[in-house]
């Protein structure tokens, strides 16, 4: 039985840039074009988002450029990433499911870590003090303090010796496909996140480390 559970932080604990962008499109007529190509959620097809889930770009250069076409439609040539995601997140909260789940675990004596690749690359060096929520898990690591992004298989070896358990007691649970495939090579319990319905996945991380069904 596993033993304890490792979350991507942002798409999986808190909601994805695509699935912002549709709020976004609302709260900024100038973006909705832009916002119209959303990675699997928009009603445009998105082929950098295609060739990123293929391997041929990384996630943090989709985010560039994204971020420098979004930039271009408001007049901001030069505009950093760390701009575009306060402007596509402002203040993030986890998702409702991640939050039962991450609290149940610890309830139960379940250590809970986070291992994302960019959040003080894409959010800026204040982004762990100003998010309060990051206080809700045990374990925090960062891609963008280690060096190491997902899914080299460093990544997830340093997460699990922070969580002092071998990967075959670890369930990760990350939102895309190549991640959740590194993991699993790295001997990890892993599960991927569907926008469709995120509380599968989380249902699944429930059951693996025996925390019995969430609260209605």
């Amino acid at each position: 039985m596993p033993r304890a559970l490792l979350l991507d932080l942002g798409g999986t604990a808190i909601g994805s840039g695509v699935e912002a962008m549709a709020d976004l499109a609302e709260r900024e007529p100038a973006l909705r074009e832009v916002c119209a190509r959303r990675g699997p959620l928009g009603p445009v097809a998105d082929p950098e988002w295609d060739e990123m889930i293929t391997g041929g770009i990384t996630e943090r250069e989709y985010w560039h450029r994204r971020g420098a076409e979004f930039g271009a439609a408001l007049g901001r040539p030069g505009w950093t990433v760390q701009e575009f995601m306060h402007l596509l997140f402002g203040q993030p909260g986890l998702r409702p499911g991640a939050r039962r789940l991450a609290a149940d675990a610890r309830a139960a004596g379940v250590p809970v870590g986070v291992l994302t690749n960019d959040l003080r690359a894409f959010h800026g060096e204040d982004a762990v003090s100003e998010h309060p929520f990051l206080a809700e898990f045990d374990v925090l690591v960062d891609g963008s303090d280690i060096g190491v992004l997902k899914p080299d298989p460093r990544a997830y070896a340093i997460a699990a010796r922070r969580l002092g358990l071998p990967p075959g007691e670890i369930v990760f649970v990350d939102d895309m496909p190549g991640n959740v495939d590194g993991a699993r090579r790295a001997g990890m319990v892993a599960v991927l996140l569907d926008y469709a319905d995120p509380d599968a996945a989380f249902d699944t991380a429930r059951a693996a480390l025996g925390l019995g069904r969430r609260a209605a």
